[in-house]
């Protein structure tokens, strides 16, 4: 049996270490604190929204990530999570959404139908959501299993880990924000 002080929790960034200091670098820390503390914004219209709910219970519990306080204010999240169909009338209020949200912020398409339009390949759907605002994680299925939206939270946290602290006023960023016409 260990002792308490053996048990880790997180494993320590790379850095140096001394008695009574660490050192690592900014981006490490910053990734770190932002990956582990998500504020999910859910945008649900149909069954994807039901799985969700799942998730958000107690026997899948996406709070052990760090993203138990859902945020239904946009300016209080950023992670939105459009999980089902999105109707081409419905497009510019997901923009809206999006852009009240502040920097940094990341989108994950839960589903089929937010993903690609899924079975409902009509005028009046949007093939992806993807045409509208730009996408961070994919999460396949139809519905996906609240398993698969487990992955691509940890999915987009390890991109989160990983993203530079200066990646949101690089030229490709603005770039890629300029081809939604997103100022």
């Amino acid at each position: 049996m260990s002792n308490s002080s053996d048990i880790k929790i997180v494993d320590a960034p790379e850095g140096f270490e001394g008695n009574g200091f660490f050192a690592t670098k900014l981006d490490t820390v910053v990734g770190m604190a932002r990956a582990n503390s998500l504020w999910p914004l859910p945008f649900a219209t149909s069954c994807c929204g039901i799985e969700f709910m799942a998730t958000m219970a107690s026997h899948y519990d996406v709070a052990r990530f760090g993203s138990e306080r859902m945020s239904f204010s946009p300016r209080q999240a950023d992670m939105l999570l459009v999980m089902g169909t999105i109707a081409k009338k419905m497009a510019p209020i997901l923009r809206q959404v999006y852009e009240q949200m502040a920097e940094p912020r990341w989108v994950i398409a839960v589903g089929a139908c937010a993903s690609s339009g899924g079975i409902f390949d009509t005028y009046s759907v949007l093939q992806g959501i993807d045409k509208i605002i730009p996408v961070d994680v994919y999460v396949p299925g139809c519905p996906p299993r609240p398993e698969q939206i487990l992955d691509g939270v940890m999915k987009l946290q390890d991109l989160v880990r990983s993203e530079s602290v200066r990646r949101r006023s690089s030229p490709e960023y603005q770039e890629l924000l300029a081809s939604y016409n997103i100022s």
